[in-house]
């Protein structure tokens, strides 16, 4: 909590000046209010004499006056510092998270991070607000409090020594088994917060497979261990008002027992005894509100570690001091000579954590400007993690990855990831318009640029059927489309700005055939115009699990578990790579070298039945063999 208040309460400390000096001047005129009514008592009703008790009774109502003005004073100053601090807190929380490589995020993960810096950052809040209207008044009152009673009798003294170390061990023991069960509410809200996204962006997979009743139950499980926390430390808490108010209570009976035998006897007077039972009930009410203070300041305490944990984050991939890099001009490929390689990595490996096995082991290839590369592997091959080392998501544990001849680790990021554009796996939208998700990479793109992208990404059409083009609202996640215009809407987004190294991981997962030829022949004849109006070819990246996909690529790399198994054209693959020939002969695969099919796939045969109501459907469907326009393979039925 120290750490935060130093990084983020420089600006607000007048306020946090300010704030406690006012509401120390409220707790003086609280600490003598009892006294000017012990005067009220003596000098007013015990002498009945209306004058002087009317005269204490405006001395009052002035104080009150004056304390609550004070009071405004400084709650205004409390909510100024904690929710100037909340934002600036938030600000840099977000900031900082932008900032963290592929690896921090994974190892923090999406819900905690949610967690952090919402339901963290109003414990951190509520704290600061706390402390600016409260840490001085209730110890400064208590301790106040106490000297005033003793200097009033010094006999009736020793039952305020009782009393409060009384109320303290309460304290003590109450606390001391608390803390720990803090800390473990805010791990169980991560929980829930897990389950809530899981649950909510996965709905439709959930209902398609009627699974409602299990994530139910999943949140229930985690709601009700939350609860059950919280139970146990209400339970402990509980035990607090009922015993110090009992210890309170007890010692008023002391108080106006002794003081009674000691007003007998003339050794006090009446308005001091109200005077003293009014000190020890503001002394031992301080103590409880203390002890509240204690329980905030522990949570915030756990929160402000947990936001700390974030923010001491040190980024494992940065760019300070690096320069940018030059582009090769396109006057030196003049003569058909390549002055540098567009892609090259050199035995690079990668692994998710240490002693962890490599995701990507030893991979070395060299790719030329204008050249496509496509990499196929089985799942878990290690396929999108190998090109997330280009852009440099992830830095490459051993080796190195270069683009046009530099090494990824010496660009500056923003140049680096405008030079290579990524269209990831997973389509990606953003609440807007389809104007504001395409212009990410270059905001000041024109309509002409923009429609010229949608062309390549066979994406034109739909949009151009939209009431409001290019206008049109984009929900968040993109709900309101459907996967295959999600995911060409991500293609036409990296394809603005005139990136020199696209990338496209499993770009095809939810295109048609058709469509998935036409994207390519688009974006080989962009490349090619691209390198003919002057400017730099562009070079891209294909992964997929389609043979059709990358086989006319320049060279193909063949993954097996994250190591190379086979890199060449699809020619060469066929006739030397055993794995690269399972893929195409698979049912799905593409032809071989002379042309034909995939050989386990044979033509007139039955291939799929229709189960309905969970029972094996007569209807057989079969499905014929035909060649499309660029040679793939296609199936009709």
């Amino acid at each position: 909590m120290i750490e935060l208040l130093r990084r983020f309460g420089g600006k607000f400390r007048r306020y946090m000046v300010i704030g406690p000096v006012c509401k120390l001047i409220e707790v003086i005129f609280d600490l003598l209010t009892p006294l000017v009514i012990a005067q009220m008592i003596d000098k007013g009703i015990g002498a009945r004499d209306v004058n002087a008790a009317v005269h204490y009774g405006m001395v009052l109502a002035a104080m009150a006056v004056i304390g609550i003005s004070f009071t405004l004073v400084c709650q205004k100053m409390a909510a100024l510092t904690s929710q100037g601090m909340g934002t600036d807190i938030r600000g840099a929380l977000y900031e900082h998270i932008n900032k963290l490589s592929y690896a921090e995020l994974d190892r923090f993960g999406t819900p905690s991070l949610i967690t952090r810096i919402t339901n963290d950052v109003n414990q951190v809040q509520l704290a600061v607000a706390l402390g600016v209207r409260m840490l001085i008044r209730w110890p400064f009152l208590a301790v106040g409090s106490m000297c005033a009673a003793l200097a009033i009798d010094l006999k009736l003294g020793i039952i305020f020594l009782i009393c409060t170390p009384a109320i303290g061990l309460v304290f003590w023991f109450v606390m001391a088994r608390c803390i720990p069960y803090y800390k473990q509410l805010q791990a169980k809200l991560d929980r829930i917060a897990l389950i809530c996204r899981e649950g909510l962006s996965g709905a439709r997979v959930v209902r398609a497979f009627v699974r409602e009743g299990h994530e139910r139950e999943r949140f229930a499980q985690a709601a009700d261990a939350q609860a059950n926390t919280a139970v146990v430390v209400g339970k402990l808490s509980s035990i607090l008002n009922p015993v110090t108010f009992l210890v309170m209570n007890l010692g008023v009976c002391a108080i106006l027992w002794v003081g009674g035998i000691q007003v007998n006897v003339g050794e006090l007077t009446q308005g001091q005894v109200m005077a003293f039972v009014n000190y020890m009930t503001q002394t031992l009410t301080s103590i409880v509100y203390v002890a509240n203070l204690v329980v905030v300041f522990t949570k915030a305490s756990a929160s402000a570690s947990r936001i700390n944990e974030v923010l001491n984050c040190v980024p494992s991939i940065t760019d300070e001091d690096n320069e940018p890099v030059a582009l090769p001009e396109p006057s030196e490929l003049a003569g058909g000579t390549v002055p540098v390689p567009a892609l090259s990595l050199s035995h690079a490996s990668f692994s998710f954590g240490t002693g962890a096995a490599n995701a990507v082991n030893d991979v070395t290839l060299e790719l030329p400007l204008g050249k496509t590369l496509g990499i196929i592997g089985g799942t878990g091959s290690g396929k999108s993690t190998l090109v997330s080392l280009i852009p440099r998501l992830y830095d490459a544990s051993t080796g190195s990855v270069s683009v046009m001849g530099s090494d990824v680790r010496a660009w500056p990021l923003d140049q680096l990831r405008h030079v290579v554009a990524t269209v990831p796996q997973r389509a990606s939208l953003v609440s807007g318009t389809i104007r504001s998700n395409l212009t990410w990479r270059d905001e000041s793109a024109t309509d002409e640029e923009l429609w010229a992208a949608l062309d390549m990404a066979q994406a034109s059409e739909f949009v151009r059927n939209k009431l409001q083009g290019l206008d049109a609202p984009v929900e968040a996640g993109g709900k309101n489309f459907s996967g295959g215009q999600r995911q060409r809407l991500t293609i036409a987004r990296a394809l603005v700005g005139s990136p020199q190294i696209l990338i496209m991981d499993d770009f095809a997962s939810a295109l048609d055939f058709k469509t998935d030829a036409a994207l390519r022949h688009a974006i080989r004849e962009r490349g090619v115009r691209g390198a003919a109006e002057g400017g730099l070819p562009l070079t891209t990246v294909i992964v997929s699990q389609r043979v059709p996909t990358v086989r006319d690529a320049d060279m193909i790399c063949v993954l097996d578990h994250g190591s190379v198994a086979g890199l060449g054209t699809h020619d060469e693959l066929y006739a030397s790579c055993q794995l690269y020939r399972e893929i195409c002969q698979a049912p799905r695969g593409a032809r071989g070298p002379s042309g034909e099919c995939g050989a386990r796939v044979r033509p007139n045969r039955p291939r799929i039945r229709l189960r309905k109501g969970g029972l094996l459907d007569e209807s057989v469907y079969f499905f014929r063999f035909g060649r499309h326009d660029d040679g793939q393979c296609v199936r009709q039925r």
